[in-house]
């Protein structure tokens, strides 16, 4: 009941999960005090916790633990779940990539910057595939303030999706990427352009479907966590998003 109703996972999708935190070495080595969780609750401790954002203080009594054994908990797993590299395909010619970056509220202003919401956020590249709605790479946080080429161009993204095509919207001018036709002054668009302009449109929004599907995770929505801890989230929630496509 606790695995359904506060992760979003079907028993069999988090036993998936929690397969890769125990081969990823989630158990740790023998030395020093055992965890007072065994690693399934742990497992699920940081499910829920990316799932409902809860504070720390707030979450420790759901589970019996103080605060601090939360953080840590946190702090040790949350890397383990990451999302897992995907290999380059054989048929990687073939494959339409969706490419957009979103803007997720941080606390750290080390790694935000107030943007165009007018508030301390931190920009993320997604990489998702059309047919399959499954989150190819997300790239590591930058300012809020970054443009989304820029962004691109540093995430170093281009060379993971080198061979594919690539869609993105009229942000990643010069990128190599498939953009929307632009309108020059004094020149309108022709009916041509304008058709492939909406078939573009309809193709990329599955993205932003995709994107609101990882922001279901609350986490995503206003993180308070430090350094590489927003980092951390977006890989496990885009790795719980996708065991919950593919199983």
């Amino acid at each position: 009941m606790w695995v359904e109703t506060f992760t979003g996972l079907r028993l069999a999708q988090f036993s998936g999960l929690l397969k890769v935190a125990r081969e990823r070495g989630g158990n740790g080595t023998s030395r020093g005090w055992p965890w007072s969780l065994p690693l399934a609750e742990r497992v699920l401790m940081v499910a829920v916790y990316y799932r409902t954002n809860l504070t720390m203080r707030q979450f420790g009594p759901l589970f019996g633990v103080s605060s601090s054994t939360v953080c840590r908990v946190v702090q040790r797993l949350g890397p383990l779940l990451a999302l897992e590299p995907v290999s380059r395909p054989a048929d990687v010619a073939d494959r339409l990539w969706i490419v957009d970056g979103t803007l997720i509220l941080l606390r750290d202003r080390s790694v935000a910057a107030s943007s165009r919401n007018y508030r301390f956020s931190a920009n993320v590249q997604v990489v998702v595939d059309a047919d399959t709605r499954l989150v190819i790479a997300a790239a590591r946080p930058v300012p809020g303030t970054t443009a989304d080429a820029h962004a691109w161009r540093a995430s170093g993204l281009s060379r993971h999706c080198q061979g594919a095509t690539v869609l993105g919207d009229g942000a990643y001018l010069n990128c190599g990427m498939a953009v929307p036709h632009r309108k020059r002054p004094g020149r309108a668009l022709l009916q041509a352009e304008e058709d492939d302009n909406a078939e573009h449109r309809k193709v990329r929004a599955w993205v932003e479907h995709v994107i609101g599907r990882l922001k279901n995770y609350k986490i995503l929505r206003d993180c308070r966590q430090r350094g590489d801890g927003l980092h951390h989230a977006v890989q496990a929630v885009a790795h719980m998003h996708n065991l919950a496509l593919a199983s």
